[in-house]
């Protein structure tokens, strides 16, 4: 009876739906500190930097400034197959903070043109708007540049056997 009381005005008083009464309140540089050094997505290996597989990592390093976990702001680009279709793909994260606490549903996926003109200007507007970050956007064209080479396959010559005369 008492719990149900207290639970009771609890949920009556508005504020406790407040972002700093939720559970993904926490600033990003301590979830930065949390994670740098103890991650399911860090890559080890010698002679090497320590790099990150996590989603949304635009370049994978394991540093504050790719990172999809301890980031407000998120700016990848990506390649997917499904079938003989190749697409290219920006990631950013959801604006609603109470997403942080669902890990499934935080980041935010959608296509880019792959004409170059067109798919960097979609990109430019992303990052250039309030929504994602405008220092990660010279990176970020250079990587969809990559990934647009990547789609292309060399043409397999067959020379002739017999000689020419």
């Amino acid at each position: 009876w008492l719990k149900r009381k207290a639970t009771r005005a609890l949920h009556a008083d508005p504020s406790w739906k407040r972002a700093d009464h939720c559970r993904g309140a926490m600033s990003s540089t301590l979830i930065w500190e949390c994670i740098k050094g103890n991650s399911s997505f860090i890559r080890k290996s010698t002679n090497m930097p320590i790099m990150s597989a996590e989603k949304g990592n635009l370049c994978g390093l394991n540093s504050f400034k790719f990172s999809a976990l301890a980031n407000s702001k998120v700016c990848d680009v990506s390649s997917t197959k499904k079938g003989s279709n190749e697409t290219i793909i920006l990631t950013t994260r959801h604006s609603k903070a109470s997403r942080a606490a669902r890990p499934g549903s935080m980041l935010l996926q959608s296509g880019l043109k792959k004409q170059t003109k067109k798919g960097l200007a979609q990109l430019k507007k992303a990052t250039e708007g309030s929504f994602c970050r405008r220092d990660l956007l010279e990176l970020a064209e250079k990587k969809y540049q990559k990934v647009k080479t990547s789609f292309k396959k060399k043409k397999v010559v067959f020379k002739s056997r017999r000689a020419t005369k």
